[in-house]
């Protein structure tokens, strides 16, 4: 079954050591760096959540999401206020499984319980080279809105208006 769990010192060594393929290195973060970024991003006072996930007792990846603006003048506008896929990797040894859509079923559910916050919309960047990833993030629903995130695609997927469903503060 599948879980996710906050990173601690049980569980930080294997996820740091989990690794994708090698041709998809160049589009993926390794998670130590992601999670030094995590660090650094709360020591700031903003939002970083970092999450291993795992098929029972298995780990086989990690995901990591974060909240409004960090400041970064190549941040696109969407931004503000709504919450970022910063982070989604599977380990090479579990890919091609069919974990892409369950996983992103529970990112779109944890952020539409708005815990840092209310937000209309879920967005991502990556690569134009990661054609795979570009797929599997526009069968899901994720549309690309002609920003760009330094020189990465941006994508969104509007998860609703939090005060028309009364979920959102007001």
């Amino acid at each position: 079954m599948l879980h996710f769990e906050e990173i601690t010192n049980q569980n930080l060594q294997e996820v740091c050591l989990l690794q994708v393929r090698e041709e998809q290195r160049p589009f993926v973060a390794d998670n130590m760096l992601s999670l030094a970024e995590a660090f650094a991003t709360r020591n700031e006072e903003h939002a970083a959540l970092p999450f291993a996930i795992y098929d029972d007792d298995t780990l086989i990846g990690f995901v990591m999401l974060g909240y409004g603006t960090l400041g970064d003048e190549e941040e696109p506008e969407i931004a503000a206020g709504n919450y970022c896929l910063w982070r989604l990797m599977l380990g090479a040894a579990h890919q091609g499984k069919g974990y892409a859509r369950p996983i992103l079923d529970w990112v779109v559910s944890y952020v539409k319980g708005f815990p840092c916050g209310p937000a209309r919309y879920l967005w991502l960047s990556y690569e134009p080279e990661n054609t795979h990833g570009r797929e599997v993030y526009r069968r899901y629903g994720f549309r690309e809105t002609g920003e760009f995130c330094g020189e990465e695609i941006v994508a969104v997927l509007e998860l609703g208006n939090p005060q028309e469903d009364g979920r959102g503060a007001e």
